[in-house]
């Protein structure tokens, strides 16, 4: 860092993003993307957007809203587009955060949390997790600031009901509760229903995972109409033109042929309870995931051994040093070619290390 930035920022620690490996890598089990590319129509809506450049994007994003609203059966005006899911969450934290607000949120969480904190200089207050890594709906009553919770939860793919969440709403009257829903669609009940009963719900997705687009970076969020407009205030007031002719026309085609990404969401949930499959049959347990992740140890191997000895062998997975899940390592949900590659390695490793 520079000796001119703020001292405001001597104690952020940033994102540390999943690892985009540089060289060809047999097997990318690490940063929980899809294994199907986009569908055909979104190539070519993105082809024709290109030929429009010279302009200006919708600031108000008004055709894909209303794709979306479709979808997700709202009205257009509780959805609001934005540069990934991060953006609307960055927003929320500084729509409902302040020196009287702090943040809530899991102990044990996607790792942006913390840091979108620190970077807009709010307090938080992290929750333990219980000791099967699941979140208990009254850790969260009466919280007394705005909520934070990915569900399924990160980077355990472990899930609340939609009674779980609406018990926590009517436990916060008071509180904005910000549902992160980055993999709710490979076998998680949604809480866009609950939009309509609660005024102080914010749930946002993403088209990242389950629309195969994360190199495009679109994502919503879905609230009352009051709460959209406080996130539009924010959004107005740093970058109107977030989303670009490009992402707008890949979102509006990717929709409006929602069949196929659902087909595809099922083919990935089949994938994992194969994976499951296999991988307990070898020794190994795990969380009871519904995301298109599983977060695996073995008794008889570090979790740092089984992701250094993979990614030897061309397979890369995600693991953390932190002591309460150094013994854990994520496997991003790919191919059945994919977790064959992955099974196949893996029990070599085991070979090795349990001979």
């Amino acid at each position: 860092m520079s000796r001119f930035l703020s001292s405001k920022f001597d104690n952020l620690e940033p994102y540390t993003p999943g690892e985009q490996p540089k060289t060809q890598i047999l097997t990318k089990l690490n940063t929980n993307e899809s294994p199907f590319p986009p569908i055909p129509e979104v190539a070519e809506a993105v082809r024709k957007a290109a030929e429009t450049l010279q302009l200006y994007p919708d600031p108000d994003s008004t055709e894909l809203r209303k794709q979306i609203a479709r979808v997700m059966e709202v009205d257009p005006d509780e959805v609001i587009c934005n540069n990934g899911s991060d953006e609307t969450l960055y927003f929320a934290f500084m729509a409902y955060c302040d020196s009287e607000r702090s943040a809530v949120f899991p102990q044990l969480t996607y790792g942006f949390y913390p840091v979108f904190a620190e970077i807009t200089g709010i307090r938080f207050r992290e929750v333990p997790l219980k000791e099967d890594f699941s979140i208990d709906p009254a850790d969260y009553y009466d919280a007394e600031g705005t909520i934070f919770i990915a569900n399924p939860n990160a980077p355990t793919g472990v899930p609340l009901s939609r009674a779980q969440i609406e018990d926590i709403l009517q436990h916060n009257p008071d509180n904005v509760l910000v549902i992160d829903e980055a993999y709710v669609d490979f076998g998680t009940e949604s809480a866009v229903p609950l939009v309509e009963k609660y005024d102080n719900l914010l749930v946002v997705q993403t088209f990242s995972k389950s629309r195969s687009m994360a190199g495009m970076r679109l994502g919503y969020g879905i609230g009352s109409k009051e709460i959209i407009a406080d996130l539009n205030a924010i959004r107005y007031s740093t970058n109107p033109y977030n989303i670009d002719r490009l992402a707008m026309a890949a979102g509006i085609a990717s929709l409006e042929h929602d069949e196929v990404n659902r087909a595809h969401c099922r083919t990935v949930m089949e994938n994992r309870e194969y994976t499951v499959r296999n991988l307990k049959e070898l020794g190994f347990e795990m969380t009871d995931s519904t995301a298109n992740f599983i977060f695996v140890r073995h008794p008889e191997v570090s979790g740092k051994t089984l992701f250094l000895r993979l990614r030897e062998r061309g397979v890369i997975i995600r693991h953390w040093d932190k002591p309460m899940i150094a013994d854990y390592n994520r496997i991003t949900i790919g191919s059945r070619e994919q977790m064959d590659i992955l099974l196949r390695e893996v029990r070599e490793v085991l070979k090795e290390e349990l001979q």
